[in-house]
């Protein structure tokens, strides 16, 4: 970096809405003269010093923003109603669905109050037990439950805590019976996938090659499969799987009931695309690799899993965008051989599917989960032919994910089902019954606020029909509202109707919460995704535009009560849609964003999303990326809505450095009255911080978009809530 030429002192105005506060000053910022010649094109990178956050001079700053927000926030006089309303929609209890192994129920649950999430186990009897409790491991709420994977038998349990802020992640084997640790720590494990073989002494398991035995600075994945054996030191385990040729490789892993085969997907990152690798485990330590998907040929997303023949069942996109079900033998390694199950719906993309063949069942089922314009439906079909046999009845038009049944073979299926007022509840569906029966789940503080969702369609700029979901008070109103609007677009991740405390508080207080469906995520299949990324990311920017064109020109909101919303990538969304419109917004909020998207690969796990958006290091594609990154197409006396960029102070993920230089670049070059802020929280993690910090977020961000679009959380319905959880 060449020495910084110049220092900018930067003065705001008074506050928008006329407010009388005393005027903003920004922290004094160094503009360098970095300018870089890529591909010929001069790429301007004036905060290029603020990416190393151990420079002091960065450090200095970032203090100084730091205080420049709490002295801001400190003016927020409903900041206190927000946080209690926040807190009255929060979720608590059990959200996800039981893991059952043998006669063993393994749950997660949150209690009103706790920071993390603890690990339970059910027996037989119905007797509860607490098995892991962060709480007791770390009291100060920054460890957290990340991951547990039980054995076939239900006899012992592999645990992934996590703290926040670090960037490895060991796993810990525990004795159920007992709750003591027999084996571990494994290190090294983050973001892992583990696959127990029968019996419970040993596992295969993903883990990153030592720092010791890599070159200086590669921060690549560097992952590997190996092969663990209880009481082996971790040294010991055999590399099965993976090497220097796969350095950004995710690995999936699983194991067919009988322990006889392997099969692993392969995926650069979150590609749309993987291989698909089986094995004979003749010798556990040794398998034989045939890869029977080339995912760079056939460019198709398959996941698959063991039927009891030992053959597969491959849930796939390959040549049915919205997915379809097939299966296959496992040495087939042509898509011609595949014999379709259950064939694509074009209207109702692929969720997930579940196999239920237990010994109480005539015949084994296949269980089906699709999303018809953003509602669920289950289907049970015949897993011989792939006959449909019913259509299991839902609660209501709402959301299910995350299906599971015993394993290794079982009859009962549980699922999470939630709508715009229902936080996530657990069901069970016993296929030899055929009854559905709703067994536990969680639950709101407070009284649970009346919400009117809807979809609408409305057409982008080239014509494409995209869905809006709108989140109203159930009580009717002329005129607009204040509006909060989210999106994301991005990785093929569908938005749909699920319960948002957010949401939830916001329209409580009387606003509208908007969720734009833009091309890049996969509302409607893979086509959907791919018409969003790469070349095509621009198309997800401006769908989010026209879907605040549409709010603003059909009376449901205006430009001054109108502020979005978007996290990670969808923090990338909002700030490149403010930057390319800044007339549209009154505020915008980005949590984690990406911004600079000519370096966002030397920042986190940038360098493993290329698939998604690209790589500045060929001509082309750096092309794609300064047309939309919102760091580079900051215009200098541009005047912009108000911004709050948030992000932790560790972020493994994305990396800091998004917000820090995109928050110096706006407070340069704004010529509005309105706040430029950053929000940086320590000893946090990209997602999934403790429980007081995500609602103490929530908080200052609905404070933050009330302020600048008029919304007010209302007294009476605070008094509501309050009557109400007394009353619990």
């Amino acid at each position: 970096m060449s020495k910084p030429q110049c220092l900018d002192l930067i003065a705001g105005g008074a506050m928008h809405r006329g407010a009388f506060v005393a005027r903003l000053s920004y922290p004094a910022v160094w503009r360098s003269d970095v300018v870089e010649d890529l591909f010929g094109f001069p790429v301007s990178d004036p905060y290029r010093w603020l990416e190393d956050g151990n420079d002091a001079r960065v450090r200095d700053w970032a203090a100084a923003q730091d205080r420049l927000f709490r002295a801001y926030r400190a003016g927020w006089r409903e900041k206190q109603s927000w946080a209690s309303l926040v807190d009255q929609m929060s979720s608590f209890g059990v959200s996800e669905p039981p893991m059952v192994r043998g006669p063993v129920m393994f749950l997660a649950e949150q209690l009103r109050g706790d920071e993390q999430r603890r690990l339970l186990v059910v027996d037989a009897a119905g007797n509860r037990r607490v098995l892991v409790d962060p709480a007791e491991i770390d009291p100060s709420g920054r460890t957290g439950l990340y991951a547990w994977w039980p054995s076939r038998e239900g006899e012992r349990v592999a645990v992934q805590m996590e703290v926040a802020e670090q960037p490895g992640s060991d796993i810990m084997v525990l004795d159920v019976r007992t709750g003591e640790t027999v084996d571990g720590p494994l290190p090294r494990a983050r973001n892992t996938s583990l696959a127990w073989l029968p019996g419970g002494d040993a596992f295969y398991y993903v883990s990153r090659v030592p720092d010791e035995e890599l070159a200086p600075g590669d921060m690549r994945l560097q992952r590997r499969v190996r092969l663990h054996r209880i009481g082996s030191p971790w040294r010991a385990d055999t590399v099965v799987f993976g090497g220097d040729d796969a350095p950004e490789h995710y690995y999936g892993l699983t194991v067919s009931a009988d322990g006889r085969h392997l099969a692993i997907t392969a995926m650069v990152g979150p590609a749309s695309h993987n291989d698909v690798y089986v094995a004979e485990l003749t010798d556990p330590e040794a398998p034989h690799f045939i890869r029977i998907v080339d995912g760079r040929t056939i460019r198709a997303r398959v996941l698959p899993r063991f039927l009891a023949d030992n053959d597969l069942l491959l849930v796939t996109d390959y040549q049915a965008p919205c997915g379809r079900i097939c299966t296959a033998h496992r040495h087939d390694t042509d898509p011609a051989a595949w014999r379709a199950l259950v064939a694509e719906d074009p209207q109702a993309p692929l969720d997930e599917c579940l196999v239920l063949d237990g010994p109480a069942l005539p015949q084994p089922l296949l269980l089906v989960a699709r999303a018809r314009h953003g509602t669920s439906t289950l289907t049970l079909h015949d897993l011989a032919s792939g006959r449909l046999l019913t259509d299991l009845p839902l609660p209501g038009a709402g959301v299910v994910s995350s299906l599971r049944t015993n394993i290794p073979h079982g009859h009962h299926a549980w699922f999470s089902y939630c709508d715009a007022t229902t936080p996530p509840t657990i069901y069970r569906h016993d296929a030899a019954s055929g009854k559905t029966e709703q067994e536990t789940g969680a639950a709101i503080a407070g009284h649970t606020p009346g919400i009117r969702s809807h979809s609408v369609r409305y057409h982008a700029g080239d014509g494409t029909e995209i869905t809006l979901l709108l989140f109203t008070p159930a009580e009717e109103h002329q005129g607009p509202r204040p509006t909060l609007l989210y999106g994301y677009g991005s990785f093929g991740m569908p938005m749909r109707s699920w319960f948002f405390p957010m949401a939830a508080a916001w329209v409580s207080a009387g606003g509208t919460y908007a969720v734009a469906c833009v091309r890049g995520g996969g509302e409607e299949g893979q086509r959907w995704h791919d018409a969003g990324r790469g070349p095509h990311k621009h198309r997800a920017i401006s769908d989010f535009n026209d879907a605040a064109t549409w709010l603003i020109d059909t009376g449901r909101t205006t430009r001054d009560q109108l502020a979005i919303f978007g996290q990670s990538a969808g923090g990338l969304l909002v700030t490149a849609a403010a930057t390319q419109r800044p007339d549209l917004y009154a505020a915008v909020i980005a949590e984690g964003p990406l911004c600079d998207m000519v370096r966002y690969e030397h920042f986190g796990l940038g360098c493993t999303w290329t698939d998604e958006f690209g790589t500045a290091s060929q001509p082309e594609q750096l092309q794609w990326l300064l047309t939309y990154s919102p760091y580079h197409n900051i215009t200098p006396g541009a005047p912009y809505p108000a911004f709050l960029l948030t992000g932790a102070v560790t972020d493994l993920q994305t990396g800091e450095a998004h917000v820090t230089k995109m928050c110096a670049a706006l407070q340069h070059a704004t010529s509005s009255d309105r706040p430029i802020l950053m929000r940086r929280e320590p000893e946090t993690a990209h997602a999934a911080s403790p429980a007081s910090k995500e609602r103490a977020l929530t908080a200052d961000i609905l404070a933050f978009a009330g302020k600048h679009t008029g919304l007010s959380p209302k007294e009476t319905t605070m008094r509501s809530h309050e009557t109400a959880a007394e009353a619990h």
